[in-house]
């Protein structure tokens, strides 16, 4: 049996006195792949944030492969093997394709092996890796910004909203490059989402996120999982 990956413990978090998070506990196994959904305001990307440590935790723990990381640092915990892809665009803009790529690299030796395995995902970016990030369109960034995290090799990804704003054909370049991922080097992932069908996708389960608790999951493979999705979101 794998072992848990990430374990969030009784978190609370939030804004200096704004609690956004309340006692929430969940966990990935490894290799696993998880979708967080809920409406606006209802504390995804804060969740994210207070994982990674940009926000303090006031109660509980977070554990990384097996790590406490509760009051590290976001760059310790990057250390532990986790990437993380925000909801806002977290690229170098004045920055070449090529040196965005290479910052997710703690050994730039291993760019063009890396490289040359994500390409195919990617191909947009074969013959443009001197062009300025600043200048890709907004799927284009999204899709380097995937780039950039699978070219870490890390054993966890955090997603957050990474299709907001995005055409079809970029989602499903996104979901498939996902699942090629997790194939190929069983990553563990967890997504934030509002896109329900890209969530179910790519995820083995889901949860539910309410006003900072999870007030349901289930198995993003069962028949009426959009169903159930769905009737939470409207509420």
């Amino acid at each position: 049996m794998s072992e848990i990956a990430l374990d969030l413990q009784g978190v609370t978090s939030g804004y200096k006195a704004s609690v956004v998070l309340r006692a929430l506990s969940m966990s990935v196994t490894g290799g696993e792949a998880v979708a967080l959904l809920g409406k606006n305001g209802m504390g995804k990307t804060t969740l994210l944030k207070t994982i990674m440590g940009y926000l303090p935790k006031q109660a509980g723990t977070v554990r990384v492969n097996g790590v406490d990381v509760t009051r590290l640092p976001p760059h310790r915990i990057a250390r532990e093997g986790i990437a993380y892809a925000p909801q806002e665009h977290a690229l170098f803009q004045d920055l070449s394709i090529r040196d965005n790529l290479r910052l997710g690299l703690t050994n730039v030796s291993v760019f063009d092996e890396r490289f040359a395995e994500i390409e195919p995902l990617f191909p947009v970016f074969k013959s443009r890796l001197k062009q300025h990030a600043g200048t890709l369109s907004g799927g284009e960034q999204k899709m380097l910004l995937v780039a950039r995290a699978l070219m870490m090799r890390p054993s966890i990804i955090l997603f957050d909203e990474i299709t907001e704003g995005l055409q079809p054909s970029v989602i499903d370049r996104l979901a498939n490059a996902l699942l090629w991922e997790r194939e190929r080097h069983g990553t563990t992932v967890l997504l934030i989402e509002q896109h329900v069908s890209f969530a179910l996708k790519v995820a083995d389960r889901y949860a539910i996120l309410k006003q900072g608790e999870i007030i349901d999951r289930g198995n993003a493979k069962d028949e009426g999982a959009a169903e159930s999705i769905f009737g939470h979101l409207r509420v």
